[in-house]
């Protein structure tokens, strides 16, 4: 019976992916590394693959490389306000640094995004003034997350009673249940 919220959640993921106006296409991730604080960021959803698998862009300067590094479990909220639904994903990160995989993936970045992962310094780096940020000319800091989940969690608030459904991989298949709200 939980099979039909699995599916919704797929498909709302997939549209967040591709639609650049859906809700899902921004969500908030969330790292924890060695210094145990949870560390919250507003990242884009850039595809979907296989079994719920989720892939974001970075620079592999940034600080959730770092924290993934230190600690490869990462939590992710997806919110959508007109349909008041809300998934949380819970999964291992994986750092994509096949050099094939980034190039092929590198040329479908818009040209006015790429400077997003060509500044000289990291992401987080001091700087004097917000004008004074410089770019590479012929060198890129992109680098690709795959979020492997293991945990999702469906919550639909509705009247008269709100929905929420947890999913759990176990053996290479999703297994639903129903949670208090």
């Amino acid at each position: 019976m939980t099979d039909i919220f699995l599916e919704e959640i797929q498909s709302e993921l997939q549209q967040g992916a591709v639609k650049k106006g859906h809700p899902f296409r921004y969500c908030t991730m969330a790292t924890v590394g060695l210094d145990q604080v949870a560390r919250l960021r507003t990242v884009v959803l850039r595809k979907v693959i296989d079994d719920l698998h989720l892939v974001f862009y970075t620079d592999k300067r940034s600080k959730k490389i770092i924290h993934i590094k230190e600690n490869p479990k990462v939590s992710i909220l997806f919110y959508h306000p007109k349909k008041l639904l809300q998934i949380k994903v819970e999964g291992i990160a994986k750092i994509i640094d096949d050099e094939p995989i980034l190039q092929r993936y590198w040329t479908g970045v818009q040209p006015n995004s790429r400077k997003d992962y060509t500044t000289t310094l990291a992401p987080g780096s001091s700087i004097a003034n917000p004008d004074a940020v410089e770019y590479l000319e012929d060198d890129a800091h992109f680098c690709m997350l795959e979020i492997v989940p293991f945990k999702i969690e469906y919550l639909k608030l509705k009247r008269p009673n709100h929905l929420r459904v947890r999913y759990s991989k176990e053996d290479e298949q999703w297994k639903g249940e129903f949670l208090v709200p």
